[in-house]
């Protein structure tokens, strides 16, 4: 209990919390677990099991007895097949042993990032919508969040001369996510270099969330830092969640020149030590033999995005194509509903889980993310349920 006259202040939570709410997803699957029969399309995982012979590696390497903390920085082994890959696919060109680090997820990879580079009210501009965990991230470090509008007129991409208005004296990073969450939108090698020409022009970090760079359909994946002389002021992230289905294996790394590398180890070191020595062995197994897994789940969310684009635009929702991961953020406001009324709706009458686009940002507003990560036969009765509902309302709204 206080002390008479004694202020709470002591006692209270931090005030950078204020600054964050609970996640608008994580609300809206409370009420996805609490109904019956639903067909979700709003968890942002791939639907497949991690495939076998990798999850056997872990396996194999528990019953070998390797369970000790490895380097902090990670197995070698592992951080030498991440770079080869990276220099292979992208020619991004990253030294092993000091300009790397395994994590545990990409999570702590971009948490590593920014604690790394802010200070106490350096800005971070991103785009409007956004991953969900990027401005909190920020905030925990310190730092401020600054969004940038992108429209679907655009591709959802970044505008150079959108980014150069948001530049303030306190700006510090650009943090860029693509393919996009939660709008399937890929960066062009040109949208991307006109973005450096501003990063570079005003001296800033770039902090690169390349997750879901394996995900693409029929377009190039640009790594940012391998464009000429942005190596040196990147941050990449990457990881084996999406691509290889590893979500629950907890790993992650990120790149970067030795003297971002080097901060980011004195603050992983103390607060993760190194990434679980199981997942790391399950990852170089899924390096050295996965690429048939990665093209065989490419292959089959290429066959579902086809069949979202398809029924969102029979059902007459504008619709920019989505180019990479596997979401699709279709625009609702031809419905009379807001996004929100539209997925609560939808779930409580059709049993469709959709996320609204609010959730991502105010830009997100009159659009729903649909994640293709389901079952095709799910996804087609799902498709077929939203375009009864989507019918209804926009009849009814006339």
């Amino acid at each position: 209990m206080l002390a008479a006259g004694r202020s709470a202040r002591r006692g209270s939570i931090s005030s950078k919390l204020d600054q964050v709410s609970a996640s608008g997803i994580r609300r809206f699957f409370e009420l996805i677990d609490t109904t019956d029969g639903v067909i979700s399309l709003g968890v942002g995982e791939p639907d497949f099991s991690t495939p076998n012979h990798i999850s056997q590696a872990a396996i194999r390497s528990i019953e070998q007895g390797e369970t000790a903390y490895t380097s902090n920085f990670g197995l070698m082994e592992l951080r030498e097949l991440i770079t080869n890959q990276l220099s292979r696919l992208y020619g991004a060109a990253y030294d092993p042993q000091n300009e790397v680090i395994v994590t545990t997820g990409v999570s702590e990879a971009l948490n590593l990032a920014t604690q790394a580079i802010l200070d106490e009210g350096d800005e971070v501009i991103s785009t409007d919508p956004s991953y969900v965990a990027y401005m909190p991230t920020v905030v925990f470090a310190g730092g401020k969040f600054v969004t940038v509008a992108v429209k679907a007129e655009d591709g959802f991409q970044l505008q150079p001369d959108a980014l150069e208005a948001a530049i303030t004296p306190s700006t510090k990073a650009v943090l860029l996510g693509y393919p996009a969450n939660p709008t399937g939108a890929t960066m062009s090698r040109a949208a991307l270099e006109a973005i450096a020409d501003v990063v570079e022009r005003h001296d800033l970090f770039v902090i690169s969330d390349e997750i879901y760079d394996r995900l693409v359909y029929g377009v190039e994946h640009v790594s940012f830092p391998s464009l000429p002389r942005m190596k040196e002021r990147t941050i990449l992230l990457g990881g084996f969640s999406k691509a290889y289905a590893m979500t629950g294996w907890r790993l992650g790394y990120v790149c970067a020149p030795p003297l971002i590398t080097d901060a980011m180890m004195r603050v992983h070191q103390y607060i993760m030590m190194s990434a679980p020595t199981a997942a790391q062995y399950a990852a170089l197994e899924a390096l050295r033999n996965g690429e048939e897994d990665v093209q065989g789940m490419l292959g089959e969310y290429n066959r579902r995005r086809q069949l979202v684009i398809k029924a969102c635009r029979d059902m007459g929702l504008e619709l920019n194509e989505p180019h990479g991961a596997f979401y699709a953020f279709p625009s609702i406001k031809s419905t009379g509903l807001d996004d929100e009324e539209f997925a609560g709706r939808l779930l409580l009458e059709e049993k469709v889980a959709v996320v609204p686009g609010q959730a991502f940002g105010p830009g997100g507003a009159g659009h729903v993310r649909i994640c293709y990560a389901q079952k095709y036969e799910l996804l087609e009765e799902a498709m077929h349920r939203m375009a009864r509902f989507v019918h209804h309302y926009r009849n009814t709204s006339k």
